[in-house]
């Protein structure tokens, strides 16, 4: 395992666990499809929430072709996938895009080797340019590479070192996450050192760098932790306002209802949410108890609050401002009095230089843009709510920085 990662998964050595999970997921597949209705196009496919070149090529081929056995896909289909660059050769690159794939995002991290020994996860540079080169020459429509910072033993000039490689590899889009340490949550994460970790201010150094770097290379900040080429969709869609954002990030593509597959899968389809179960052995079982079972865990229904709430947060981090008059004339309410609370935040970020007040909103200032997610929490309401059982507020999300 990666001991930075937080996403849930399973770790083995068998030869046949792919192929017995990729039997069992057609069997969830089948049963959702048939709650589709058939005019219904598939728009985007994505392989995530750990590492999808666990399996082969010839699975992932397998997999494809019986997603589009069951669903109708759209003519200009995103098919992506996140792959490790110690896991593909160029081979194997050729052999996705003959498949149907043609957007990739490459797991970095870091180039550093001390980093990366300290993490579980060593590779190096001329594998990660390998991969690329191979993509550009498939012809892959989007070639985007993730990052961390936060992570033990990193520097600012050191993480620069790895910057500055990247930027030569010139990819199209870069994710720069922030590493969030949460030992008792993850066990893999109980194999870094706290004290190898860098601090705040060194994390928002290391940010800081990475934003001036990148800016001047080229790169557009999409917003929070993205960054784009400035003919990408995403920095095309962030200038034109049509960006959106969704629990997995910045998306050009608004409106879509989203169906997810596999343990701990997460759908948001109209205004409901459902997540599958978590363990592998329990979304097998549901699976087993009859033909009509699906393996959802838990769901939630938004209420007319919730939406309200989420569409300010999502301007917030897509445009980095808020214009209230069209929520006061579509949901009938004045906004400074309905959210009387929340102005009396955002005057507190004015005052610490964050934001500044515009005829009927705000917008996020240079500096509050590096914080604007902070911006976007004054709006969410169950951020202050004590759990269940408690008095306080539970700490169960990262930190800013």
């Amino acid at each position: 395992p990666c001991f930075y990662c937080g996403c849930n998964r399973v770790i083995t050595r068998s030869a046949v666990a792919g192929q017995q999970y990729l039997a069992q997921l057609e069997r969830e597949v089948e049963r959702v499809a048939d709650l589709i209705d058939e005019d219904r196009l598939v728009r985007q496919v994505h392989l995530g929430g750990g590492t999808p070149t666990f399996l082969n090529r010839f699975q992932l081929d397998q997999l494809i072709k019986f997603l589009h056995k069951h669903f109708r896909f759209a003519d200009e289909v995103e098919v992506g996938l996140e792959v490790d660059p110690r896991t593909v050769t160029p081979t194997d690159i050729r052999a996705l895009a003959e498949t149907g794939f043609n957007r990739i995002s490459i797991g970095i991290q870091d180039l550093n080797p001390k980093v990366q020994q300290a993490v579980n996860r060593v590779h190096d540079a001329a594998q990660v340019q390998a991969v690329i080169d191979a993509a550009r020459a498939a012809e892959f429509q989007s070639i985007s590479v993730d990052l961390i910072y936060g992570l033990p033993l990193q520097t600012t000039m050191a993480f620069a070192d790895t910057v500055d490689q990247v930027i030569v590899m010139r990819p199209g889009r870069i994710s720069l996450f922030n590493y969030a340490h949460m030992p008792k949550k993850f066990k893999a994460q109980r194999q870094i050192k706290a004290e190898e970790l860098p601090p705040s201010a060194v994390k928002l150094a290391i940010f800081r760098n990475t934003l001036n770097r990148l800016l001047d290379a080229g790169y557009e900040w999409i917003g929070m932790d993205h960054f784009a080429l400035p003919d990408d969709p995403l920095a095309v869609a962030r200038r034109q306002g049509s960006l959106v954002r969704n629990f997995q990030g910045y998306s050009t593509n608004g409106g879509l209802d989203l169906i997810g597959f596999g343990p701990s899968a997460i759908s948001q389809v109209g205004d409901s949410f459902a997540q599958n179960k978590r363990d592998l052995a329990d979304w097998q079982q549901s699976l087993d108890l009859g033909p009509l079972q699906l393996p959802i865990a838990r769901g939630l229904k938004q209420s007319s609050e919730d939406e309200l709430r989420a569409r300010i947060i999502s301007e917030i981090l897509c445009l980095g401002s808020l214009h209230w008059k069209e929520y006061e004339l579509e949901y009938e309410i004045a906004f400074s009095h309905y959210f009387e609370s929340e102005i009396r935040k955002l005057r507190a970020l004015a005052r610490d230089g964050l934001i500044e007040w515009t005829d009927g909103g705000f917008k996020a200032t240079a500096a509050g843009l590096l914080f604007v997610r902070a911006v976007a929490m004054v709006f969410d309401q169950y951020l202050a709510k004590p759990s269940s059982g408690t008095s306080q507020p539970e700490h169960r999300f990262s930190r800013i920085v």
